[in-house]
């Protein structure tokens, strides 16, 4: 079977940063009991984010990007975030449901929009084991293993997770009906990376004259808590970048904004990768 993301090494000198793409994936071969109409399955997807970070590799970084939809394994979530209403039966393990799948965002999706559940029916026990193994395992061993081989290499590794965000929160959301920010960017409240690395990004944006919030609404998830450890020089942080800036969210479809973005965001790649070589030298 073929591998469930996308993984671009460094074009040329490989520096110890990774730039992963968790969501920006719609690729799946198994027939579920979908409810959801297409349309809605599609506002969790993080569209072109893959895309917008491409540059990636060629400022030394290595890029990671999920091939399959957020809609059906979220892996910035916790492995055992799964509610229970979703399963037909019970999990061969403890599951440990957190208030993003009270709210139906678990790492086993039940709703697609507020009153729109993705499944007709519950999934069986064996299915949801099947997806998570066949889906996430795989995702998660292929981030942490390029974040060890780095840190094992350099002494630190740097690590960016990102994602796209509606333009205003919907009932599912802390922040409903709230207009957002142009980037929000979150390292847990400084639990996931030091506050230089945050700082460098946060002005590098607003540089360019974007609106950017800080661990509001989002404070990172998963990706950004399960591997960073600053202390010990690995730093992750989260980047959530509003879709009106570069997509009509309703079609799903690139407007002029995509291209003054990416190249925004090529110039983000350059700046941290300075950083990046600046921290190393010291």
């Amino acid at each position: 079977m073929a591998l469930p993301y996308s993984l671009t090494e460094p074009a040329g000198a490989a520096l110890p940063l990774v730039v992963d793409s968790p969501h920006s994936g719609l690729v799946h071969a198994e027939t579920l009991p979908l409810a959801a109409p297409p349309e809605a399955l599609l506002t969790g997807w993080d569209a072109y984010v893959d895309q917008l970070f491409a540059h990636a590799p060629m400022v030394g970084g290595t890029l990671l990007c999920a091939r399959f939809p957020r809609w059906m394994v979220d892996v910035n979530r916790a492995r055992d975030d799964i509610d229970p209403a979703l399963i037909d039966g019970a999990m061969p393990y403890a599951v440990q449901p957190s208030d993003k799948s009270g709210r139906g965002m678990g790492v086993l999706r039940r709703l697609a929009l507020p009153g729109v559940p993705v499944y007709a029916a519950p999934l069986s026990p064996d299915m949801a084991e099947y997806l998570l193994k066949t889906y996430y395992d795989p995702y998660h061993a292929a981030l942490s293993g390029l974040l060890a081989q780095h840190h094992a290499r350099s002494g630190a590794v740097w690590h960016i997770d990102c994602h796209s965000m509606k333009s205003r929160g919907n009932a599912m959301n802390v922040d409903n009906g709230v207009e957002r920010a142009d980037f929000v960017i979150s390292n847990g409240d400084g639990a996931t990376c030091s506050p230089a690395f945050i700082e460098l990004v946060a002005q590098c944006l607003r540089g360019f004259g974007y609106r950017v919030g800080i661990n509001w609404p989002y404070k990172g998830a998963e990706l950004i808590r399960a591997y960073a450890d600053p202390a010990h020089g690995r730093h992750s942080l989260q980047i959530e970048i509003n879709r009106a800036l570069y997509m009509d969210e309703a079609r799903f479809a690139q407007h002029r904004g995509f291209a003054v973005l990416r190249g925004h965001l090529d110039q983000l790649l350059e700046a941290v990768a300075a950083y990046i070589r600046e921290a190393l030298a010291r």
